[in-house]
């Protein structure tokens, strides 16, 4: 029979299926494969109500399984904490968190296996005018209820269609039978009539009524500072609050300095932190010559981090990791670098994507620290590994929760450090560069949406405190505009890994084993961090004995 946390887990992954068909169809959850999302009004009204009701039904369980609980409670919340922001209406270009580019910029990597697969393909295809009407539907509803986007975001969003539609065959992939002229013809007559059109109407209905760049933030809509709080809950599972975790950001960038120092007196002779940062941002020497050599230092860094793992890890995953350029279309406005797991079933390896858009204004420094974070033993271990578990609601197998997952990735940056992965001082110099940016996001993030800080206050604190290029300084500030709260997961969760791992060494003393608290840490996949607690506090308890 199964357990009431499990079917609330399995009612949930459908809801989630529902709200992000095409994530469910990625993650190999079935019955969605053929959908794109509703963004309307009525259809997120409908979502609220079924994820509220799993939300009541955990809450109220007794069921013993309180991780699997915990688990559905967090996402369900997070789904809540979405809908109720109404961030589909002003959420506009980027590609990971815009539903509207998000299509574009995931569809064409999808590769459909069998008949059935490539026909749902088409029918998603086929489906493009709706959603993209709906959306825009949903853009003017924004508009007349003041939740207007920012103005700039609107301008990408145009480019980023503009670059799509420039494309001969924006959806390469290779299909069967008569479906691959049935694909062309629906890519002519269906799909790019329909972007033409949301394009236009972002250009005649959107632009030039969005919020200044003076005015970024949550907090200058309606209700904004209690919804950005609810995304920072959602994003961090703690108690936290915008002032105390910009507080934390600012405490953490002074604690580098000595870093800056030691290291910086190896690499370059300089031992003032200003100095080190401004070297690292001004040396040309110190950026790719290419798009190729960005990508070969990636894979020897995934190669000789798998190599290692077996030492650190109980368990590595079956799934390979492959390195992949960010396509072309959406590399402008992308994030520097990012993963996508791989298929459930197996027909897809994991991937790490990194960015060769102006590879020569590009950091070379900081290649190891972001391919040990976003592949090995960073992202892909955790998504991996929690996709080959056994015995658990397919929503413990699948589930992102931004603090565990962004706050694993980053703890693994620092722990490539101990397992000697790092070729030389300036690469570790890249890595205390990264730790940078990870604590100018706390102040940051909390400085736009809670504390009313303009787009050039962001910028400016970035090309102070951080090493980020230019190009990164701009992307990076549009990411936080678009993604309020997300980007405070990274370092939240890491200092909770951190706690843990302290708290096993002192109560477990010569007993400790690294390698296995890796392994309990990764063995019941991504949990919200008090739930996290729960489950190494018991471990202790039980390595302790009675």
């Amino acid at each position: 029979m199964t357990s009431e946390a499990a079917a609330l887990a399995d009612e949930l992954l459908d809801v989630l299926g529902t709200w992000t068909p095409l994530e469910a169809t990625f993650a190999g959850v079935p019955g969605h494969d053929a959908e794109l999302p509703d963004p309307s009004e009525a259809g997120h009204a409908r979502l609220r109500t079924r994820a509220a009701g799993v939300l009541a039904r955990a809450r109220a369980s007794a069921d013993p399984d309180g991780v699997t609980l915990g688990v559905v409670t967090q996402q369900a919340e997070a789904v809540l904490a979405r809908l109720d922001a109404n961030d589909v209406e002003f959420t506009l270009a980027d590609p990971l968190y815009a539903i509207g580019m998000n299509h574009l910029s995931f569809l064409p990597q999808l590769t459909p296996s069998g008949e059935q697969a490539e026909e749902d393909f088409l029918t998603r295809l086929a489906a493009m005018p709706a959603f993209y009407e709906a959306l825009a539907l949903r853009h003017g509803a924004g508009l007349r209820a003041g939740r207007t986007p920012v103005e700039r975001m609107t301008h990408h969003a145009i480019a980023f269609l503009d670059r799509f539609l420039a494309q001969e065959k924006p959806f390469p992939q290779p299909l069967t039978g008569d479906r691959g002229e049935r694909r062309d013809r629906l890519v002519t007559e269906v799909v790019r009539p329909a972007l033409t059109r949301y394009r236009e109407f972002l250009a005649s209905e959107v632009a030039g009524r969005g919020r200044p760049d003076d005015r970024p933030g949550l907090c200058w809509l309606e209700d904004g500072e209690a919804h950005y709080a609810a995304l920072v809950r959602m994003h961090t599972t703690t108690g936290h609050n915008p002032e105390e975790l910009h507080r934390l950001g600012l405490d953490v960038l002074a604690g580098l300095e000595a870093e800056y120092a030691e290291l910086g007196g190896r690499v370059f002779g300089l031992t003032r932190p200003a100095d080190v940062r401004r070297r690292l941002r001004s040396d040309e020497s110190l950026r790719w010559r290419d798009a190729e050599e960005m990508l070969e230092t990636a894979r020897a860094a995934v190669a000789r981090a798998t190599a290692a793992a077996p030492d650190w890890f109980p368990r590595v995953p079956d799934a390979e990791c492959v390195v992949r350029a960010v396509p072309e279309a959406e590399a402008p406005v992308a994030a520097a670098a990012y993963y996508m797991p791989p298929a459930l079933d197996g027909s897809r390896p994991g991937v790490y994507f990194t960015n060769t858009h102006e590879v020569r204004t590009r950091d070379r420094f900081i290649a190891e620290t972001v391919a040990f974070h976003e592949a090995v033993p960073g992202h892909h271990f955790a998504e991996s590994l929690a996709q080959e578990l056994t015995g658990l609601p397919q929503l413990r197998r699948i589930a992102m929760i931004t603090a565990y997952g962004e706050g694993w990735a980053l703890y693994t940056e620092r722990l490539a450090d101990e397992m000697c992965l790092f070729s030389d001082d300036l690469m570790r110099l890249g890595m205390v560069a990264e730790d940078s940016v990870r604590a100018a996001r706390l102040v940051v993030d909390t400085g736009l949406h809670a504390l009313g800080w303009t787009r050039e206050q962001c910028v400016e604190f970035l090309r102070t405190h951080t090493v980020l290029s230019e190009v990164e300084v701009q992307s990076e500030t549009d990411r936080y505009i678009e993604s309020p709260g997300q980007a405070l997961a990274y370092l939240t969760g890491r200092l909770e890994i951190l706690r843990l791992r302290r708290f096993a060494e002192e109560r477990l003393g010569e007993a400790f084993s690294l390698k296995d608290f890796h392994g309990v840490v990764l063995g019941g996949g991504q949990l919200p961090l008090k739930v996290l607690d729960e489950v190494v506090r018991a471990w202790v308890d039980q390595c302790c004995g009675p």
